[in-house]
């Protein structure tokens, strides 16, 4: 990072604060390579705290010209008209992926909003907060299309897309992922929402060990699966993707839909289309979703891929 791609960081954080943002969003994409030198940050904005994410350890002189140019971003108007509580550095590189409050008063523990609807952040606790920002997009399709429909949400993490589909006017919703943590947060965010959890089912297992219960609260209207690249002794994406996608149809209800997502930069959306050709050929490919316009990538095959699907009129 030399002091050309520090100032241009700071030109582009500090013209987004001017805006004095509210809901939670990214400030700066550096992972999608349009700013030479700083494809390995983020900033994020997390109403009131901005958090800045390095993804490769920079050397000692780069961090420290680093930290000084963020430190600096506390003396500017922009930062003071935006209220701004906190500046938080967190070291994705690192084991553990660490985070260092440069700044301000540090809250761990922070509930957010997207378009209205809330979520609880562990900040410094886990590599992730609990809110993928680049599937806003993602909620918000869900949301307006899961009225009156019943839901399976595979992969489900903190239950983001539970909540959307709730908020959507659910009938029904099951959430399964093998990390029983994530998923009583994910009660939580409902909870947050005040949402009913009669209408809501929490899994905590493996998905390839789990088709049995599954199918019991099916058939599905809507099914989401935004699985991660991979998860050690669980899940490898290239390889078990398609053992999910031949089970489809029979989870299905007719004319069900499908939104699938892939989140590999090397992994195009082309390898779930194809692979939904050969693995549930019943299922027809829609359209692609767009991603949020604050992750702007060089090439958006290496950005988040997000797919909808419909099963054919029989």
């Amino acid at each position: 990072m030399d002091s050309q791609a520090l100032a241009t960081l700071s030109e582009q954080v500090l013209l987004k604060l001017i805006s004095s943002p509210q809901d939670t969003q990214r400030l700066f994409h550096g992972r999608g390579r349009c700013f030479p030198g700083l494809e390995h940050i983020t900033v994020d904005w997390l109403e009131g705290q901005v958090l800045v994410s390095l993804f490769k350890e920079p050397t000692s002189d780069s961090l420290d010209k680093l930290n000084n140019e963020l430190i600096n971003w506390t003396n500017k108007k922009e930062w003071s008209a935006s209220k701004v509580q906190s500046l938080l550095l967190q070291h994705r590189s690192r084991e553990r992926s660490p985070t260092e409050c440069l700044w301000g008063n540090y809250q761990e523990h922070q509930v957010v909003n997207e378009e209205g609807l809330l979520f609880q952040l562990d900040l410094g606790k886990n590599q992730n907060s609990g809110l993928f920002l680049d599937m806003r997009y993602g909620r918000r399709w869900v949301r307006e299309n899961s009225q009156d429909k019943r839901v399976l949400n595979l992969f489900a993490y903190t239950c983001g897309f539970s909540i959307a589909a709730i908020a959507g006017g659910a009938d029904f919703v099951v959430n399964l992922d093998m990390a029983k943590a994530v998923l009583s947060r994910g009660r939580e965010n409902h909870r947050l929402n005040q949402h009913d959890l009669n209408n809501v089912k929490f899994f905590a297992h493996d998905i390839f060990k789990s088709w049995g219960k599954i199918k019991k609260y099916g058939e599905y209207d809507l099914i989401i699966i935004d699985p991660p690249t991979f998860q050690r002794g669980s899940f490898a994406l290239t390889k078990d993707y398609q053992k999910i996608l031949r089970r489809l149809p029979e989870l299905l209800t007719e004319n069900g839909q499908v939104l699938a997502c892939v989140n590999d930069p090397t992994i195009p959306a082309q390898f779930l289309i194809d692979g939904m050709r050969e693995e549930a050929p019943s299922l027809e490919y829609q359209y692609r979703l767009d991603n949020p316009p604050e992750f702007l990538d060089i090439d958006i095959e290496s950005g988040l891929k997000a797919l909808i699907f419909q099963k054919k009129k029989s």
